[in-house]
């Protein structure tokens, strides 16, 4: 039996992969289970799969689901704060590990199953956006096997010679293209989506996401932020890594080589096809997932992104470029600037407004230790904030 810790259990990615775990009762086990604050859904999940412990960063939600469980008569450990789910990630019983906390409280516990040797399945792009060089350099110190869930990157992985290594560039490889659905908002004007609601960015045609990456992709930031990861994950330059919509989310990415072939991989939009493959590498296992019928399909359309109406993009593309504190201020002023639009604090058309005045203060440099990851991403965090308040200060005047 292989021994599976799920962090981040309660969110779209972790819920996909318990369902493909589950699948699979003879090979693979639940050592453990965590989560940020949603121990309702954690003493659910719990309850179905028996892991041997579970853990949440958020004290008084641990506490809930301590309660939960006992009344259940539940025997799963609780454990509590972010330390204990670093803990999980080193935990010598979880072979396999699905980092899947999303955004930059996911990025110590990422680093913790790397150094631990694990094998990682990564689907907290935030950990490469913030500290790409520390990740591989993780990696390659532990022993640990990385495999990127992202569909595009999982696409990537799939397309490329066997044989190499992660965070360098594959043999014969010319460029690599990231489809992009385009998201909710891809044929509407610039003057609506400024006006657009969080329920309307949320409502993503094609997959069912978390809010802030459904907001991110409704903004194209998500593209902008695979891209970064791209460029650390398969080493390659930014000038080398495009973006082409794709609105049918059929084709997941595509990987060009000096000779004129280009690799595709292909499926049903659907996150338990690269979970399965990750966790089966080199083999593969069912996934539940719905067979594509091409001729059903009938026809692919593809096209250039947007820049004009979408230029978080162009945002990204200028931090990746940058490269090192760049890339973490970037992803600090898009979590800050999402969260206030999910809030209802900030119009859908401001936030490309708000990263790009943070993203003009960033300093330069690389990111040499995990310490200097954190404090850029605070600071890059407070002038966020500051820039938000100004924001709102000119709304109050605009409509005294």
């Amino acid at each position: 039996m292989i021994g599976v810790a799920i962090l981040g259990a309660t969110g779209s990615i972790g819920r996909n992969t318990l369902d493909v775990l589950e699948r699979h009762p003879d090979t693979y086990r639940v050592v453990s289970l965590a989560a940020r604050g949603d121990a309702r859904r954690l003493a659910e999940l719990c309850l179905r799969h028996r892991p041997d412990v579970a853990a949440m960063e958020q004290p008084e939600a641990a506490g809930e689901l301590e309660r939960r469980l006992r009344e259940a008569g539940s025997p799963t450990r609780v454990a509590c704060g972010a330390a204990a789910i670093e803990d999980l990630a080193r935990d010598p019983a979880a072979l396999v590990v699905m980092a899947a906390i999303s955004g930059a409280a996911g990025l110590r516990s990422t680093l913790a199953a790397a150094a631990a040797g694990k094998r990682l399945l990564l689907a907290n792009k935030e950990s490469v956006v913030m500290a790409g060089n520390l990740l591989l350099a993780a990696v390659r110190a532990g022993g640990a096997t990385l495999i990127p869930i992202d569909s595009e990157h999982n696409a990537i992985f799939q397309c490329l010679p066997a044989g190499g290594r992660i965070g360098e560039r594959p043999a014969g490889v010319r460029r690599l293209l990231l489809t992009a659905s385009g998201g909710p908002f891809l044929d509407w004007t610039a003057g609506a989506m400024a006006l657009a609601t969080p329920e309307q960015a949320c409502a993503h045609p094609r997959w069912s996401m978390g809010r802030k990456i459904s907001v991110d992709s409704a903004t194209l930031m998500n593209k902008g932020l695979e891209l970064i990861e791209a460029t650390v994950l398969f080493g390659m330059e930014p000038r080398d890594v495009s973006v082409v919509v794709h609105p049918q989310s059929i084709v997941h990415s595509l990987v060009e080589y000096v000779d004129g072939s280009t690799l595709a991989q292909l499926g049903s939009p659907d996150m338990r096809t690269p979970i399965a493959q990750s966790l089966a590498w080199p083999g593969r296992i069912a996934a539940g997932v719905e067979f594509l019928d091409l001729a059903r399909i009938g026809s692919l359309e593809f096209r250039a992104p947007d820049r004009a109406r979408f230029p978080c993009l162009g945002l990204a593309e200028a931090a990746a470029r940058a490269g090192g504190t760049a890339c973490t201020w970037l992803n600090a002023a898009d979590e800050v600037a999402v969260q206030a639009f999910l809030d209802k604090q900030l119009n859908f058309g401001d936030i490309p407004g708000v990263i790009e005045r943070v993203m003009n203060d960033a300093p330069g440099g690389p990111m040499m230790d995990l310490d200097a990851v954190l404090g850029a991403d605070a600071s890059a965090r407070d002038r966020a904030r500051a820039v938000l308040a100004e924001y709102s200060a000119a709304a109050r005047r605009t409509s005294a």
